[in-house]
């Protein structure tokens, strides 16, 4: 049976590796996106009319958004994961 614990958890580990991996990944895009907004001029910045501007804002907004609940989400399966891998460690104990 300890076996059997050991090899999920090491494929937990893996998976959560892999994870952590995309969300990096997320991060230097939504950090470029941001240095990018960042440059922009705050008058006039003549860039095809306010409809344009807001929507780019909108775009930039909606990743850093995303990347957040990315980063919840991923906490929420670390926590439920630890949580069972806790429970198959200690089956006699209970909540």
């Amino acid at each position: 049976m300890q076996h059997i614990v050991t090899e999920i958890i090491e494929h937990l580990s893996h998976s959560n590796s892999q994870m952590a991996r995309m969300l990096e990944a997320k991060r230097h895009v939504t950090v470029r996106m941001a240095e990018i907004v960042k440059s922009l001029p705050d008058e006039q910045p003549n860039l095809g009319g306010v409809e344009d501007l807001l929507g780019e804002s909108q775009s930039l907004f909606g990743s850093v958004i995303a990347y957040l609940n990315s980063m919840a989400e991923l906490q929420e399966t670390l926590a439920s994961q630890l949580s069972y891998t806790i429970k198959e460690l200690n089956p006699g104990e209970e909540e």
